[in-house]
Formats: structure tokens, sequence, C-alpha cells
């Protein structure tokens, strides 16, 4: 997982994904730059301070 700005992403192998208000959007094989890495602890916090259900982290496409 990663923060870059505002925003929660997620590395599933070599893609990369964005949490939208709707879900995850696939962005393609590139990390923004200036995006920085969170464990999944700090992830999960990202998710209670944002209003996010923490289920969502598990549930990043597998495309």
């Amino acid at each position: 997982m990663a923060y870059p700005g505002g925003r929660l992403l997620a590395l599933r192998g070599t893609d990369v994904h964005v949490l939208a208000p709707d879900g995850w959007i696939h962005l393609g094989h590139t990390t923004p730059a200036g995006a920085t890495w969170l464990t999944r602890d700090l992830a999960e916090q990202w998710c209670a301070e944002s209003g996010t259900a923490p289920e969502v982290l598990d549930s990043v496409p597998t495309r």
C-alpha cells in the first residue's frame, strides 16, 4: 500500500490500483512519484481515519 497526496494505492504483482469511492481502479504499472509506502497496519489506520472499512484492503483486484 502507498499513500500519495491523499489517495490509497495498492500494488498487486505489477499492477497499481487506486482506491476510489466505488472501489479499486487500475492505474497501470508505474507507482506515482512521491508515493509513501505503508505497512498493512498503517493502511488500516488510514482506513479508520478516512471512514473507510478496512475490509477494502482485502479486495484489491488480482488482474
